[in-house]
């Protein structure tokens, strides 16, 4: 193999195959109008060479790039791995690839990755929200380049949106637990001002009126993460309560995790002496000490719609034909040892 000092370009691929640098522009992007001899042969010289097509300068002449972005709250989280999963899978049958990144939750970070898929010119965003007040959607709205809110209801009609009924998610877990005979439920809450922790306390509020039960049936713990260190101080939260609620509902599974292991480490047994629910249903659920009650989200549909709503409107926008739609998928309870009244 020769060994070169610089980076070689398409003319050096050119030049040691004999053909012109249009052919080796076709062999690359239309290899169909390239003869089978001078295919091989130009293939040869670009693999003896190591040559690497410049995405840059392709996008530059395309006018966008083949990547689709999806920008998440926490890829720690195995909820938004699969949405990543089904993303992926709709994206890579049209041909693209998906940057995924993680916001952790932060504004600032929001803000700066959609300033950098800006930059980049990605075809498309897929985005769950962190930042409630909407001010970085609006800066990024500016450049022109569609996207899709993710675990989101789209409030107006300027992007297409894909979600759960988190109101509906709610109802069920609380309404399943007021049948289990619970009368004091705590709820742990995640951020207040996430969309989805809100709608899914409404929901259990509306459960629980509809039972008959007054508002203090169901008293909130927010923390500042949805994650299981976060669901631990929570637990310990609810333990040291002067009156201790008999069943806890989480905003995620990631917080009812730790939530069940600070009963453990506590020895309070679940769900003899306290019920637990969760939400999101992710693998780690079932397969937990004491298997876990929850509200199950279709993630990986969730993800592949999006990227499939992403792609209709990035194919329709020059015909000015895309009417923008507000997807929402129902949610389903899946009941575990955690939350089953004792026998």
């Amino acid at each position: 193999m020769e060994h070169l000092e610089r980076m070689v370009g398409i003319k050096d691929v050119a030049k040691h195959a004999g053909v012109s640098v249009g052919t080796v522009s076709n062999v690359i992007n239309r290899p169909d109008m390239v003869s089978e001899e001078t295919r091989h042969r130009v293939l040869s010289v670009i693999d003896r060479l190591g040559y690497v097509r410049s995405e840059s300068a392709r996008q530059l002449r395309a006018g966008r790039s083949r990547i689709m972005a999806l920008l998440v709250l926490d890829m720690g989280n195995p909820f938004f791995v699969d949405v990543a999963r089904g993303a992926e899978r709709a994206a890579r049958e049209a041909g693209l690839r998906v940057m995924v990144c993680n916001s952790g939750q932060s504004p600032s970070e929001e803000a700066e990755y959609l300033a950098l898929f800006a930059e980049q010119r990605v075809q498309g965003v897929l985005l769950t929200p962190a930042d409630a007040t909407g001010r970085n959607i609006e800066t990024f709205r500016r450049h022109g380049i569609p996207f899709v809110l993710v675990d989101r209801v789209a409030e107006g009609a300027t992007e297409c949106s894909v979600s759960v009924d988190d109101v509906m998610g709610g109802a069920l877990a609380a309404r399943h637990l007021v049948d289990a005979g619970h009368r004091s439920i705590a709820y742990v809450s995640g951020p207040p001002e996430l969309n989805q922790v809100r709608d899914r306390r409404e929901g259990a509020r509306q459960a629980l009126a509809e039972a008959g039960l007054g508002a203090s049936a169901l008293r909130e713990l927010p923390t500042e993460r949805l994650d299981v260190a976060a669901g631990r101080d929570a637990g310990a939260r609810v333990l040291g309560l002067a009156e201790r609620p008999t069943a806890v509902f989480c905003a995620n599974d990631l917080l009812a995790l730790g939530v069940l292991q600070a009963m453990y480490a506590a020895g309070v047994r679940v769900p003899e002496d306290i019920a637990i629910v969760g939400y999101d249903d992710i693998e780690f659920a079932a397969a937990a000490v004491v298997p876990l009650t929850s509200v199950r989200q279709p993630a990986v549909t969730m993800g592949a719609m999006a990227a499939e709503l992403l792609l209709e409107e990035t194919e329709e926008r020059s015909a000015g034909a895309h009417e923008h739609r507000r997807v929402v998928l129902v949610p389903e309870l899946v009941v575990r040892r955690s939350s089953l009244p004792p026998r």
